[in-house]
C-alpha cells in the first residue's frame, strides 16, 4: 500500500538536528535508568516490594471515602485507582510490610463500608529482596537483548549496520524511560514488557530500511553514500508510515478502551512506536552513513 508515492526528502541531511534532539532524550533517559537502578524512581511493587490488591464492591463507592477509611486505620501511603467498570478498586502499597497489609486493608473496608460488601479479586505480595533482584535482573535482560541485536544485525548485514541498529534501539529504550521518568509514571514489569516489545518493533522497522539500503548498495548506484541512503529511506517511507500508523492505532485502542490496569502499558507502546519510527529513519541510517563514509575515507587514504 503506497500512500505517498515517490518522495525525495533529504533525511540524512537533517541528521545534525536529529542528533541534538536524540542526545537530549538520551541524557534524560540515562538519568532515569540510574534512578531506577538506585530504586529512586517511581518503582512499582514488582521492583520495590509491597502489596497490590484488586477489590470488587457490590455498590458504587467514592475513592475519597476509600482513602479516608485507610487513613483512619493507619494506612496512609496506599496508591488507589478506581476501576469504574464493575465497581472495582486497585490498592497498591509499595515498600509496605508484606503479609499484614492485605489483612489490614480488608479489615478497614469491612468496618468503614459495612453496607457495601466486597470481594478480593486478586492479591499480590512481593518482598523487598525479591523486588531488588527483579530490578537487577531486568536491567541485565535489557542489556543482553541489545547485545543480541548487534550480533544479529552484524551477522545479517555488517558490523556498521549492527552498531547503527543497536544505537537506535538503545535510543528508543532511553526515550521511553525518559518520558516515564519525567511523568513520574510507575516503573513495573508491564513497562519493561513494553520496552522489550518496542525494542523488537524498532529492530524490525530498521531492518526493512537496511534491506533496501543493502539492495541499492549492491546495485552500485551512482552517487554519494548520502544519496543512496536517502533514496532507500524514501523508497520504504510508505511502508514505514503504514506499518507504524496501523500499529499505533491498535495501541491507541488499548490506551482508550483497555482499562486502568494496562493504561500505562499502552501509553508506553504509543510512545515507543512513535520513537521507533523516528529512530529507524533519523538515528540508525545516519549513523551507518557516517561509519560507511569513514570506512571509504580510510580505503582512499590507504590507496
Amino acid at each position: 500500500m503506497e500512500i505517498l508515492g515517490k518522495t525525495n526528502i533529504d533525511f540524512i541531511g537533517k541528521r545534525n538536528i536529529a542528533f541534538v534532539i536524540s542526545s537530549i532524550i538520551a541524557i534524560i533517559g540515562i538519568i532515569g535508568i540510574i534512578q531506577i537502578g538506585r530504586g529512586a524512581a517511581n518503582m512499582g511493587i514488582d521492583f520495590s516490594g509491597g502489596t497490590a490488591m484488586q477489590l470488587k464492591f457490590s455498590k458504587p463507592f467514592s475513592i475519597a471515602d476509600a482513602r479516608a477509611a485507610l487513613n483512619k486505620h493507619g494506612i496512609a501511603k496506599a496508591d488507589l485507582q478506581e476501576i469504574k467498570d464493575g465497581n472495582m478498586l486497585l490498592v497498591k502499597m509499595a515498600g509496605a510490610a508484606v503479609g499484614k497489609q492485605s489483612e489490614l486493608v480488608q479489615i478497614s473496608f469491612k468496618k468503614e463500608f459495612a453496607d457495601n460488601p466486597f470481594s478480593v479479586e486478586s492479591s499480590t505480595e512481593i518482598g523487598p529482596s525479591v523486588g531488588d533482584k527483579l530490578r537487577k535482573d531486568t536491567l541485565i535482560a535489557v542489556v543482553l537483548s541489545l547485545l543480541g541485536i548487534i550480533i544479529y544485525i552484524a551477522w545479517r548485514f555488517d558490523l556498521k549496520f549492527g552498531i547503527g541498529a543497536t544505537i537506535a534501539t538503545m535510543h528508543d529504550v532511553l526515550a521511553m524511560v525518559a518520558v516515564f521518568y519525567l511523568l513520574n509514571k510507575e516503573i513495573n514489569l508491564l513497562f519493561i514488557t513494553a520496552v522489550l516489545t518496542i525494542a523488537g518493533y524498532s529492530l524490525t522497522d530498521t531492518v526493512v530500511i537496511f534491506d533496501r539500503i543493502r539492495e541499492n548498495l549492491h546495485k552500485n548506484l551512482k552517487g554519494a553514500m548520502h544519496n543512496i541512503f536517502n533514496s532507500s529511506i524514501n523508497e520504504t517511507l510508505s511502508r514505514t508510515i503504514v506499518t507504524s500508523l496501523t500499529t499505533f492505532l491498535a495501541a491507541l485502542s488499548l490506551f482508550l478502551f483497555g482499562g486502568e490496569v494496562i493504561h500505562d502499558f499502552s501509553l508506553a507502546l504509543l510512545i515507543g512506536i512513535g520513537v521507533a519510527t523516528y529512530s529507524s529513519v533519523f538515528v540508525a541510517s545516519p549513523i551507518v552513513v557516517i561509519l560507511e563514509n569513514r570506512a571509504l575515507a580510510k580505503k582512499v587514504k590507504a590507496a
